[in-house]
């Protein structure tokens, strides 16, 4: 008798959160979501489809009575504030989840495991102005998420980081292309679907190959 796999999605009533709520459903999963208490609305139409855990993505006591009892974990690493949210949320995740369980992480393509990765200038610029203006204005802090995924990137468990490019809404155009770092001439075109960006997280949790990688994501 095959085993239904429980996940659960972290950020789960944001654009891409919805999106791979609606994948993992579609493949037949069990589904857990987490999201703000004040975005539970967003995902009315699922409320008789999945368990919705009303609590912030760090928030280390929701997280500890849910993730030891999943298989798997989509995380929608996002470092908003200043006061270490995605390092929180990423900490939370690798303590409680089941040391085999499937841990992917959305990020975008400015972090970097190696530092191989071949930036363009304009990126280097776009992310160097906006991460000054918005630890400025007190909404992000980029570096809270470069902290985190070295956190990740540290960890023996099975994770994978998936780091996406700039990202467009639409149908979607089929799974995307990945490559080990930013700069391959494959991924050159730095778009992405959002829905088939969705597509990839939920489909890593079946992919071993993707085990302890960060794949750097475009469009087919």
């Amino acid at each position: 008798m095959t085993v239904t796999k429980h996940i659960a999605i972290i950020g789960g009533s944001g654009k891409l959160g919805r999106y791979m709520i609606e994948e993992a459903l579609l493949l037949g999963y069990q589904v857990t979501a987490v999201c703000r208490p004040q975005s539970v609305g967003k995902l009315e139409q699922w409320k008789d489809r999945i368990q919705i855990v009303p609590a912030y993505t760090d928030d280390r006591e929701a997280l500890g009575l849910l993730l030891p009892k999943v298989d798997a974990v989509l995380t929608v690493l996002a470092p908003w504030g200043v006061n270490g949210y995605a390092t929180n949320t990423a900490k939370a995740v690798l303590d409680f989840a089941p040391v085999n369980a499937r841990l992917i992480f959305s990020c975008g393509w400015h972090i970097s495991r190696d530092g191989k990765d071949q930036y363009s200038f304009k990126l280097k610029c776009f992310v160097a102005v906006f991460e000054k203006l918005a630890r400025w204005l007190r909404i992000a802090d980029i570096a809270d998420q470069v902290r985190a995924t070295n956190a990740i990137f540290a960890s023996k468990q099975p994770w994978t980081v998936v780091r996406g490019c700039d990202l467009e809404e639409g149908e979607s155009q089929g799974m995307p292309i990945w490559a080990e770092h930013v700069g391959d001439e494959r991924i050159a075109h730095n778009l992405v679907r959002r829905i088939d960006f969705a597509k990839f997280m939920v489909a890593a949790i079946e992919k071993d190959e993707l085990i302890q990688t960060a794949p750097a994501i475009a469009s087919c």
